[in-house]
């Protein structure tokens, strides 16, 4: 999802959620995140050199999304896989996405493979 306050709510505060839920049981947790559509620009670098750039609440949110983000890739181990494809189609640069992400073919291919190791689909909308 594109929209910030589903992003915030599903995402950063969902993940860690989880992620406690399952950590306060006992149990091991991993989870990906497959990004696509207008979730990219939860991803980018600087937005203000995006597509993205005229979004006021993106630029408002965007500093403090980078370090919650960050902070759950580099704690919790969550991987978060952009689709190359959408980021080909939107005229971006992978080069201009944040170190920790990695890329997929596309999210079709993204979630099969997921799916396939034993991962449960949890769409975000």
């Amino acid at each position: 999802s594109g929209d910030i306050q589903t992003f915030e709510k599903k995402v950063l505060k969902g993940l860690t959620a989880h992620i406690t839920h399952y950590e306060g049981n006992m149990k091991e947790i991993d989870i990906a995140v497959i990004v696509h559509g207008d979730a990219y620009k939860f991803f980018l670098r600087d937005v203000q050199k995006s597509p993205y750039r005229k979004d006021k609440k993106l630029l408002d949110a965007h500093l403090s999304f980078k370090k919650r983000i960050s902070f759950i890739a580099d704690t919790y181990d969550v991987s978060f896989e952009v689709c190359e494809a959408g980021v080909v189609s939107k005229k971006l640069n992978k080069k201009e996405f944040y170190d920790f992400v990695s890329f997929v073919p596309n999210a079709a291919i993204g979630l099969i493979d997921k799916q396939n190791d034993g991962y449960a689909y949890i769409p975000i909308d």
